[in-house]
């Protein structure tokens, strides 16, 4: 299995994880995203299929998007004197794993990957503070079980905004 940017690659291999929204992003979007630069993809893959796929783009977490005791929880960790009202993050866009290759810890695998690649000192994806992830609302146990915070306590239509404190990992 190898870990390549989406551009890297000149043909990409079969994919399917069962949702045609995230199916449909792969196959049709996710170059022109790379294109507009609005959004970088990786691809997880071996010499037959793609196995997973994580979409990443550039956030913030802004004081008037979370309610005030969420924002003081972000800020308390934060030296005063670098108080904002927003922080840059970065977004885990679109987190898919082919339907052949889940319920094996994939999943769990490439957030430790994002998380990683976004705090590594000689190659940043970006400065940022947090990660944030619209999660499908059946996904949020798997992202509260790999440190994700949930940012507001109900749902935004299907999803639910979610955060990671990258400064955790220093």
């Amino acid at each position: 299995m190898r870990l390549v940017k989406l551009e890297d690659i000149e043909t990409t291999k079969p994919f399917d994880c069962g949702d045609s929204d995230l199916n449909g992003f792969f196959c049709d979007d996710a170059c022109y995203y790379h294109e507009q630069m609005i959004a970088n993809t990786f691809v997880l893959e071996d010499d037959t299929d793609t196995i997973a796929f994580f979409s990443l783009l550039n956030d913030k977490i802004s004081q008037k998007s979370v309610p005030n005791n969420l924002w003081r929880k972000l800020r308390k960790n934060i030296p005063h004197r670098k108080h904002f009202s927003s922080y840059p993050a970065i977004k885990i866009g679109r987190l898919a794993i082919s339907k052949k290759h889940q319920r094996k810890g994939l999943g769990t695998t490439l957030l430790s990957a994002i998380k990683q690649m976004s705090i590594n000192p000689t190659s940043p994806l970006s400065a940022s503070r947090f990660l944030t992830v619209d999660a499908y609302v059946a996904a949020v146990p798997f992202y509260e079980e790999n440190g994700f915070v949930k940012l507001v306590n109900i749902a935004e239509g299907d999803t639910v905004p979610m955060y990671y404190d990258l400064k955790q990992l220093k």
